[in-house]
């Protein structure tokens, strides 16, 4: 019903209803985020383990902390992981969130903000004091029309910022901080915004924060900042420039460097995000979302500093039409680095789950794979798992991907069919 109201009512009154929920959500909830230090990450990868990072580390300061992401949400004390099927609340949920944050004590806000929750205005109840960016590679080109269209989506919480006034929280006024990743290639378009303090961090160019001396290893990563070393057990290049960002943002917040150091060395794996499932079995299952080609590639990055006799990679590719087109690259992606592919469902929403199948599966074929052979399309997604985990031998990789933690397979209806890879593998593996 929701979706066809949506193609009667024009555009313009869609995005005046969307603008007013996100200004009345505020006020009925008192603006809250008028007295937090609210922190805003947006980008393509990353932006959950930015907040949860940050946020720790912040904990680790001694502050309150609350914050929402992909993965989980934080108010204080209390943490649990993400049942919405979406990386940013709807108005009113995030203003009840910020408030009972406010209530808790808190003194800090991380919100995870998605182009998404930007294209229906859920940012414009919130007065950011800092906005992240951590990259940009194609995601949601239906959604929003073309790359460029998603890249303006992005940009609108860095227009956002400055439009709302500066706090004086205890005394002390904030000021507006833009913190971005020098070496994406659209860094210096959203550095072109206006801020009182622009801060950057790197590994390849000049910035506010470099990474040199850079160490990878299957059990965590080292590096430098000017004499400085920092460790943690996150693993790949890509978790350094997340560790970056977080710097950066804990540098604005005055925290001393060795309670940074300390707080990386704790910090431990996020779920669904790289994470190795143990029961026991002689051989590796690692669970991770990589929904899209870079985060793929990257995934596959990593994994080249293990040395793993067979890869069996079990994928899918969300429906709901989003991003057709990355359907057959993360096939030929997927059948390039493992050794057996198995394609199953996913989140078809309202597509046609078999269609999406057949479409990641012929990327797979003209990368090289034989269906039946090295290559298989299961429907179940509980039997596919299964199916790689009783090709697993002595030192292999079962690798699962496109869902991470999430909590539910969403299909026809806006019907949502509870899951979670990670207990999936633990119940088949018992």
């Amino acid at each position: 019903m929701k979706s066809f109201i949506k193609k009667l009512v024009p555009e313009f009154i869609l995005d005046l209803y969307h603008k007013s929920l996100a200004l009345v959500g505020a006020f009925i909830y008192g603006r809250p985020s008028n007295k937090l230090i609210v922190i805003g990450v947006t980008g393509t990868n990353g932006k959950s383990t930015v907040v949860n990072l940050i946020g720790y580390i912040l904990e680790e300061a001694g502050h309150k902390v609350g914050w929402t992401s992909t993965i989980n949400f934080k108010v204080a004390d209390k943490i649990w992981l993400n049942d919405q099927k979406m990386t940013m609340p709807g108005r009113f949920a995030i203003q009840k969130l910020l408030k009972q944050m406010l209530k808790k004590n808190c003194s800090h806000a991380i919100i995870e903000t998605s182009s998404e929750g930007i294209k229906q205005h859920r940012h414009l109840g919130i007065n950011y004091d800092i906005a992240v960016f951590t990259n940009l590679t194609p995601e949601h080109l239906e959604t929003h029309g073309s790359f460029e269209n998603y890249k303006q989506a992005k940009a609108k919480l860095f227009k956002h910022l400055t439009h709302k006034p500066k706090k004086n929280i205890k005394g002390k006024i904030i000021d507006k901080t833009i913190i971005i990743n020098n070496d994406d290639e659209f860094g210096s378009f959203f550095l072109d915004f206006k801020a009182d303090q622009k801060l950057t961090f790197s590994i390849n160019k000049e910035a506010d924060f470099k990474a040199e001396d850079i160490k990878l290893t299957s059990s965590g990563t080292f590096f430098k900042i000017e004499e400085s070393t920092y460790k943690n057990n996150l693993l790949g290049k890509v978790n350094i420039y997340n560790c970056l960002a977080a710097i950066a943002i804990a540098n604005t917040q005055k925290i001393k460097e060795e309670i940074i150091k300390q707080a990386l060395i704790k910090y431990q794996v996020l779920s669904g995000r790289y994470e190795f499932i143990d029961q026991g079995q002689n051989f590796k299952v690692m669970v991770d979302y990589a929904p899209e080609p870079e985060s793929m590639k990257n995934l596959y990055e990593t994994l080249n500093l293990f040395k793993f006799n067979h890869i069996i990679h079990v994928l899918g590719s969300c429906g709901g039409g989003r991003d057709h087109a990355r359907r057959p690259v993360l096939g030929a992606l997927a059948a390039s680095k493992a050794d057996y592919v198995i394609v199953t469902n996913e989140d078809p929403y309202n597509d046609d789950p078999q269609l999406i199948i057949n479409e990641v599966a012929q990327g797979a074929i003209k990368a090289g794979k034989v269906l039946n052979h090295n290559l298989f399309k299961i429907m179940d997604r509980k039997e596919a798992i299964s199916y790689a985990l009783s090709l697993a031998q002595k030192n292999d990789l079962v690798l699962l991907t496109g869902k991470g933690a999430e909590q539910f397979i969403c299909v026809a209806d806006n019907k949502k069919i509870p899951w979670d890879d990670r207990e999936i593998v633990k119940e088949l593996l018992k």
